[in-house]
């Protein structure tokens, strides 16, 4: 029996078209309503932020003297990656915001003897005293206790495959360093710090 090849094959090639176009369509379709309603989502999300309260954070104030102040209620310190590349160098804004950590021996406050006070470069908020400040050998200023337990917060930290406990602000959540427990007495503990991640405030 002799077949046309063009009406044997004409008809399922349409088929075939049609069907591939509905696919498309109704596939390009979901896709657009997806689109539309994460965007729309993240408005929302964006909006909410913008008008929900800042969260509150305790803890104690200093004068640059090294006085306390007392014990305070604060607004937690959030702010966007470009606003934090707009206050910090690029080296400070790699460790407190991205956990880095700068080579030994090279922080400007490593090898520093002078009484005053170490505040978070962030936020302000006081950290560590001089009269804790011991020479450690590590080539990072190192400390055997903060100035004050509510002003710092740690965190188990296991990068490069270590069990280390990191110690960041408590207000803004900057990157500070890590905790150990081969300090000094009475503590026992060696607060290791990186020099970017402070700002020195020497008593006059």
């Amino acid at each position: 029996m002799i077949t046309d090849p063009k009406s044997s094959g004409s008809e399922p090639s349409k088929v075939t078209r049609r069907a591939f176009l509905g696919s498309a369509l109704v596939i390009g379709g979901g896709i657009y309503i997806f689109s539309m309603r994460k965007t729309h989502t993240d408005e929302m999300q964006s909006a909410e932020a913008s008008t929900s309260t800042p969260q509150e954070v305790t803890i104690v104030e200093f004068s640059d003297s090294g006085e306390r102040q007392g014990t305070v209620k604060v607004p937690k310190v959030s702010k966007s990656e470009a606003e934090w590349r707009k206050q910090l160098t690029p080296n400070a804004f790699d460790i407190t915001r991205h956990d880095d950590t700068e080579m030994a021996f090279t922080g400007k406050y490593w090898n520093e003897h002078d009484k005053g006070l170490y505040r978070c470069v962030c936020c302000g908020t006081a950290l560590f005293d001089s009269s804790t400040k011991f020479e450690s050998g590590t080539g990072w200023p190192s400390f055997y206790q903060p100035i004050a337990e509510e002003n710092v917060s740690t965190s188990s930290d296991r990068s490069f495959g270590m069990q280390r406990n990191a110690v960041s602000c408590h207000r803004c959540d900057a990157h500070l360093g890590h905790v150990f427990d081969d300090g000094p007495k009475p503590t026992g503990q060696r607060y290791c710090m990186n020099s970017a991640s402070l700002n020195f405030i020497k008593h006059s």
